[in-house]
């Protein structure tokens, strides 16, 4: 399934741009870090902090998650119906 695909030092797959995976790599980076601000989610996952507030925004809308920022700090406040943990973690470290 993703192991094609290039890892950073966190072992977190680098998706191609476009690809919607990229969206989960986020959510479980919210999920996991201590403190997920644009920097720690940036470097956790390789993703580029100006695309992280358009993901999140496409996660609420497209897939149900409710994720709320307070500061500079995001927490996901709903999975909503689609998404669960154990699907979003295999995409985030493979099979």
């Amino acid at each position: 399934m993703s192991n094609d695909f290039p890892r950073n030092e966190h072992k977190v797959i680098q998706y191609p741009k476009n690809d919607p995976r990229r969206l989960f790599v986020l959510l479980y980076a919210i999920e996991k870090l201590d403190r997920p601000t644009l920097t720690t989610i940036a470097e956790y996952t390789g993703l580029n902090k100006g695309v992280i507030d358009g993901h999140v925004k496409n996660l609420n809308e497209f897939y149900g998650v409710t994720i709320a920022k307070d500061g500079p700090v995001y927490a996901i406040a709903s999975w909503g119906d689609i998404l669960n943990r154990e699907g979003v973690t295999r995409c985030v470290h493979g099979d």
